[in-house]
């Protein structure tokens, strides 16, 4: 199972986890739509049905309440599910299980019963898939007591995450993948490195100008976005990867605004009672007047999704619109009169996912 490469794809990391928690737990399975489809979840399952069997690896039916009450059994039972949705919109149907059931077990039985259990979501956007398969609902689960809700943004965080929640973590956890991350390749992280909370927040770049959180997918374009204000205006931005939606590290937060005195935050919801929501209320409640300008969101337009690619350019939120926050933030006014990064060359710093499967 080892890999010598100096790097590795966010792919890789979510093929290599799921190998090392059948090997870890013999009692595991990985479970899903498409596990053993001829793609294996976007290359990410490739090679385990042959390796552990069709009694580990399973291929499921389209029925998320009913295939979630199984995983749900199957952990209270001493075996660990992974279960894996390639649609994150469809686990609104197994809301009843993974809210009412998993998530409170533990609390309800004083301890007595666990429901160690990974759930792993696909989310984003890719060919015009609309208002029921594009949706990023981290908010409606990040709300409730008992779940964490885990973004991970780089391949790194995948192995580091997956494998303290698969192996030490006693409670579900719910992880949400961009479809954008997949093909993205990372340099691994030096294992001289100290440890850190695996679910934990971290701050990606320091800077002393504007602060930017970020979620998921939009850490990378929050990256591409302060090398663009660097280099055209000299403006350091500071990037904390929020990674955990469900246990925001607010004082984190709190310590880089009290430095940067701006805050952008940049998710791939909606922003209204969402993530960016809490982020801002983090602040609001410690010291609003650390803020020289007001706390900027970037998320989805506030409608359904659209269909049309045309209209998905304006739904969408990328480093064009981090770029346009910071110099709102950082020139304390919405309208700037700076150049803002051309179509052309957003279309050329991304990565085009392919799909569907």
């Amino acid at each position: 199972m080892s890999n010598s490469s100096p790097t590795l794809s966010y792919k890789e990391a979510l093929s290599q986890s799921m190998r090392e928690a059948l090997y870890a737990r013999p009692h595991s399975i990985l479970m899903g739509q498409g596990v053993t489809d001829p793609t294996r979840i976007f290359g990410t399952t490739h090679g385990l049905v042959e390796e552990f069997g069709p009694a580990r690896v399973l291929d499921l039916p389209i029925a998320e309440e009913g295939t979630t009450g199984f995983a749900i059994g199957a952990a209270l039972n001493g075996v660990y599910p992974i279960s894996v949705h390639i649609r994150m919109d469809f686990l609104v149907l197994a809301m009843n299980q993974i809210v009412n059931l998993a998530a409170k077990y533990r609390y309800m039985y004083g301890g007595r019963f666990e429901v160690p259990l990974l759930i792993r979501a696909v989310v984003g956007r890719s060919w015009g898939q609309g208002p029921q398969h594009s949706q990023s609902l981290q908010s409606l689960f990040a709300h409730i007591p008992g779940l964490v809700v885990l973004m991970p943004s780089n391949a790194n965080d995948v192995l580091n995450s997956y494998r303290y929640a698969i192996q030490e973590y006693r409670s579900p956890v719910l992880s949400i993948e961009h479809r954008f991350l997949y093909d993205l390749v990372f340099k691994k992280e030096d294992p001289s490195t100290p440890n850190r909370n695996p679910f934990s927040a971290r701050t990606v770049q320091e800077g002393k100008d504007v602060t930017i959180v970020a979620t998921s997918y939009m850490v990378q374009e929050a990256q591409k976005a302060a090398v663009w204000v660097l280099e055209e205006k000299g403006i350091q931005c500071e990037i904390i990867d929020l990674h955990c939606v469900s246990q925001v590290d607010h004082e984190l937060i709190f310590k880089s605004v009290q430095k940067t005195r701006k805050l952008i935050i940049a998710d791939t919801s909606w922003s209204p009672y969402g993530v960016c929501a809490e982020v801002s209320r983090g602040i609001l409640e410690r010291n609003p007047s650390v803020l020289k300008y007001p706390a900027l969101s970037l998320g989805l337009q506030h409608t359904p999704t659209p269909t049309s690619h045309a209209l998905e350019k304006h739904y969408y939120p990328d480093m064009g619109n981090i770029v346009d926050a910071v110099y709102q933030a950082t020139q304390n006014q919405k309208v700037h009169g700076f150049d803002l990064p051309s179509e052309d060359f957003k279309k050329n710093q991304r990565i085009k996912f392919k799909g569907p499967f």
